[in-house]
């Protein structure tokens, strides 16, 4: 990184410090960001995947959220296509619900005149003979009725990674891998910091006119660094997801439902799996591998045998699992499941500058409030002038495309250079799916490796390309980083990677020229996450 002074340093490599680094050096800042582990790697790649509005945040009276949150959803869907889905979303009505009939066809058309829903979106609201056709595995004897609506399904990880990487293509200078063990100061204010290279070892110093701590849910332990850990502080939540085969739980859309503790889970069809989440509960354990317990099974199967009656679910059906942290604002005497969702900005007498709280959906306006203040700063100190926010209209890496409804064309032209070798269209949907319009490199990558006689089966043939793209475009540095956040493979492919990571493993071991305790460490650091997705503490 640089030696010269950046104007704004990010500390966290998550979707908002990702979306700081964006909009700063999107309108003239020299930025730099610094995340200590992957890309990604907390809470922005163990969400529950989804671009939404959040109904319930409607019922606590979190008007201006839903509504910026919600035409966020239409930004991201604009901007990248490949990676926001519309999918339709049942809300079942139930005896004794979180909703009532009335209340829930008011508040589905109030959410989809705040969001700005288009027409052909807005909320439909069905009998109970009409759910029951639409979702026969619902169960009948409390249904009522439901509403049907449309919220937006994600990639996490792979919209954290488009973001940062166009943020690089607007000058950011990003590192994954890199820890900042310590502040500098000079006359009581933060000037930079000391910043451990956890691959190679090194220490080095980057200087920054400003500092901001978007670190998740780490933000209070960089507040304790800087001595500022007073006020408002985190409060943790664990949110646990578990997937099973679609066939298991063949759901003919996203199902929103009431468990009888008073939360609702969602229920989401995706590919060949069905995952369901999420718990809420206060947390307090090791930051960097939270963890799914027996008790969380325990509680989700129930939810979903409850509502699903004629599926029995089982712990011997789930084939991965993750959990994630929410860093939320604490409030007094406020269960997990009340606290709001709302970003805070805070500021140290050092003139370090923490974002805390917030979801993936408002991560860019998070940003915008961010980059406006040390624009100001700037202005204010060095009399220098910067357009405001136009991220709304930055299309990110992989979207290139003119619409939505381009993606199916592009999926047909790119089948058709992919049978060369033995792949079928649902592998190269799968793949615009996670890369957009850059899937037209992996197969230019896949093509060069077939023409060198590569006589790997297609499978293996697409995932070593799409390997060689990870290194070369997206930091790829450790065997987690590609099957977990890049691909997603741990999560909704676990069954499928015995055949695959040990290949994997020996060309990273290749290209990085690991020696065998390298590569034990790298496979060791795996198989932990491999294991950890189907054992419950």
């Amino acid at each position: 990184m640089s030696c010269a002074p950046l104007d704004l340093l990010v500390v966290g490599g998550g979707i908002t410090g990702a979306g700081i680094a964006l909009d700063a050096a999107s309108r003239g800042l020299k930025v730099g960001l610094v995340e200590k582990q992957d890309f990604g790697a907390g809470t922005s790649s163990r969400s529950t995947k989804l671009i939404h509005g959040g109904l319930r945040y409607l019922k606590q009276g979190e008007i201006r959220l839903v509504q910026e949150v919600g035409r966020e959803r239409d930004i991201l869907y604009r901007n990248a296509p490949h990676l926001v889905i519309p999918e339709k979303m049942l809300l079942p009505l139930v005896e004794g619900g979180t909703f009532g009939k009335w209340a829930t066809s008011f508040g589905l058309w109030v959410y989809d005149r705040l969001a700005g829903v288009k027409k052909e979106e807005r909320r439909v609201m069905l009998s109970k003979e009409e759910t029951e056709r639409l979702e026969p595995l619902l169960r009948k004897d409390i249904l009522k009725g439901s509403g049907l609506y449309i919220e937006y399904r994600t990639d996490d990880a792979r919209l954290t990674i488009e973001v940062m990487k166009t943020a690089n293509s607007h000058g950011a200078l990003c590192v994954n891998y890199a820890e900042a063990a310590e502040f500098i100061y000079e006359d009581g204010k933060i000037v930079g910091a000391r910043v451990k290279d956890l691959i190679h070892g090194t220490t080095y110093d980057i200087y920054a006119k400003n500092i901001v701590n978007a670190a998740g849910p780490w933000v209070d332990k960089l507040r304790d660094k800087d001595k500022s850990l007073y006020g408002k502080r985190l409060h943790l939540t664990k949110g646990v997801h578990l997937v099973v085969p679609h066939r298991r739980l063949p759901l003919r859309q996203s199902v929103y439902f009431d468990v009888p503790d008073g939360r609702m889970i969602f229920a989401i069809p995706r590919d060949e799996s069905t995952y369901i989440g999420t718990t809420d509960t206060t947390y307090s354990g090791n930051l960097e591998k939270p963890r799914v317990s027996a008790t969380d099974v325990e509680y989700l199967l129930e939810a979903v045998n409850n509502m699903f009656p004629s599926v029995h679910i089982t712990k011997d059906d789930i084939t991965s699992s993750w959990a994630g942290l929410r860093p939320l604002i604490h409030e007094d005497g406020k269960s997990p499941s009340e606290l709001s969702r709302k970003d805070e900005i805070f500021h140290s007498p050092t003139g370090l500058i923490t974002i805390a709280g917030g979801k993936l959906t408002g991560f860019r306006k998070m940003a915008e409030r961010v980059v406006d203040y040390v624009a100001n700063v700037l202005a204010q100190e060095e009399g220098r002038i910067f357009k405001p926010c136009f991220t709304d209209r930055i299309t990110l890496s992989g979207g290139d495309f003119s619409s939505p409804d381009q993606i199916p064309d592009f999926v047909a032209k790119l089948t058709e250079v992919g049978q060369r070798f033995g792949l079928e269209e649902n592998h190269i949907r799968s793949l615009v799916g996670k890369y957009g319009s850059n899937t037209v490199r992996i197969l230019q990558i896949a093509e060069e490796q077939y023409d060198e006689g590569n006589s790997q089966p297609p499978q293996m043939l697409m995932t070593l390309a799409e390997l060689t793209y990870g290194i070369e475009h997206e930091m790829v540095a450790h065997l987690t980083d590609f099957l977990i956040r890049r691909t997603g493979n741990l999560f909704f492919e676990r069954d499928a990677l015995a055949d695959r990571y040990v290949a994997v493993l020996e060309e990273m071991a290749r290209n990085f020229q690991w020696d065998d305790g390298e590569k034990n460490v790298r496979l060791r650091e795996f198989m932990e996450e491999y294991e950890a997705a189907i054992e419950f503490v």
